[in-house]
């Protein structure tokens, strides 16, 4: 990516960064406007007020003689200054609150025509396939998570499904009406498949089952109908089709899941890889997966530079099995990513990484493992908070905490993980996934896309180490 071109993303975001921020605020621009109005209205109000005000004045001086007026022209000169500070409040208003509605604007301001600059700047909607039919509860949760992602993320929809089975869940969901305004507006398109890859099949059924909705999915993404894929369904099925389909990146051997954890800092989760597409690894599939990962964390997670561990049963380098001591090796000699030496389980969720890569078989235990914390954490919690009256007042003022540690712990905030080394963006969902998985999981795509990631994985072909 050349220099003129990072200049002009980078003025791109910002501007986009602004239009958000400016439509957020929005209500701040009412406020003022509402303000000024009133303030005006306050003014002719406190004038009439001074008028009735002197009227008194005369008739009091008149009847109640010199003493009578004295005292009620001080209430005139009163009434005066009220108007007076009342008639200023348009313009107090305006100078107050204005500034923090338009200044930010001013100053991208390079000639008069900024504001349309920044219309035409805002952020195109990018179509995403969704496998329909894939997950313990699809299509209904899944048709659902659809909607509501399209009216939070500039996205739309290709649902791929039974399009029968796809209109019955929605007119038990009450969704019919919903469903068919996001068609009316071109933003959602239901596309017709075969019967879906279960759960339980073995992942080489896409071979058999050609118009399986994961590998119309998948197509639309292969014949740039997509730019990203998502799908609930079986896992080890949509790494097979994604191989088949769209293929993988020069130089990769084996695709890896990886999945976002949380660590102490909420601002910095680290990504783990894999999570359970390859049981079996080489050495090499190690350290491809850390190339994968690093690129990952810079585009995505804005790392500058990120720090990789390897998973093993010690902080030496002289621990592990076979596997983690020429993996060790590996990742040590490369020069492309900064490597930070082994990652004990502890370390996992500490933050002092940001990339941590294992083989599938150990990631996919620590991610069900971590599924289960969040709930029993929150378990325990209950069941030490003492009974009674003062255990309830506890609770009443612990409950937005408790609920704040069960967000950060959920993996439906995640709502996915991206299968890294295929030559397209792919989203796998948890196989349970409700609406609220969906929608984390299309954002995840939809901020895949939007920072480039294939550009960057596609330069991996270049390194040396991938070449030999």
């Amino acid at each position: 990516m050349g220099k003129k071109t990072a200049q002009k993303i980078n003025k791109s975001r910002a501007i986009r960064r602004l239009v958000i921020w400016y439509k957020r605020n929005s209500a701040v621009t009412s406020i003022v406007d509402t303000a000024a109005s009133s303030a005006a209205t306050a003014s002719n109000v406190a004038g009439n007020m001074v008028s009735g005000a002197g009227s008194v004045v005369t008739t009091a001086s008149n009847v109640a003689g010199n003493v009578a007026g004295n005292v009620v022209s001080s209430a005139e000169s009163v009434v005066n200054t009220a108007s007076s500070v009342v008639s200023n409040a348009s313009s107090i208003a305006k100078n107050t609150l204005q500034p923090l509605v338009f200044d930010p604007l001013k100053r991208l301001q390079n000639n008069d025509n900024i504001l349309d600059r920044v219309e035409e700047s805002q952020p195109k909607r990018i179509w995403i396939a969704v496998d329909g039919m894939g997950g313990d509860y699809a299509p209904g949760p899944i048709l659902e998570g659809c909607l509501e992602a399209i009216s939070r993320f500039p996205i739309n929809i290709k649902f791929v499904g039974k399009i029968e089975k796809v209109k019955d869940a929605a007119e038990k969901t009450g969704l019919t009406e919903l469903l068919e305004n996001e068609i009316d507006n071109n933003r959602f398109e239901l596309i017709d498949s075969g019967e879906p890859i279960g759960m339980n099949e073995e992942a080489t059924a896409v071979r058999k089952k050609k118009n399986a909705s994961i590998n119309v999915a998948m197509d639309l993404v292969r014949n740039n109908k997509a730019e990203a894929v998502y799908s609930a369904g079986n896992s080890g099925a949509m790494m097979a089709s994604a191989i088949f389909r769209i293929g993988r990146l020069k130089g990769i051997e084996r695709p890896a899941i990886g999945a976002l954890f949380p660590t102490r800092d909420q601002t910095r989760p680290v990504l783990v890889l894999d999570v359970g597409a390859n049981t079996d690894c080489k050495p090499s599939y190690l350290h491809q997966f850390a190339l994968l990962g690093n690129i990952y964390a810079k585009d995505v997670l804005q790392v500058q530079k990120p720090k990789i561990g390897l998973l093993n049963i010690g902080e030496e380098e002289c621990k592990g099995n076979d596997l983690s001591l020429k993996t060790f090796e590996l990742l040590s000699s490369e020069k492309s990513f900064d490597f930070g030496g082994n990652c004990e389980g502890r370390d996992v969720l500490s933050g002092s990484f940001d990339v941590i890569v294992c083989d599938g078989f150990t990631g996919n235990i620590l991610l069900k493992f971590l599924e289960s914390v969040g709930g029993v954490l929150l378990d325990i919690l209950r069941s030490e908070l003492p009974r009674g009256r003062r255990g309830k007042v506890g609770s009443a003022f612990l409950k937005s905490n408790l609920l704040r540690i069960k967000k950060r712990l959920d993996h439906a905030e995640h709502g996915g993980a991206l299968l890294l080394g295929v030559n397209g963006i792919c989203v796998i969902g948890h196989g349970s996934s409700k609406s609220l998985s969906v929608v984390s999981a299309l954002r995840l795509a939809h901020s895949a896309v939007n920072h480039g990631v294939m550009d960057n994985l596609n330069q991996l072909q270049k390194l040396q180490v991938l070449n030999s």
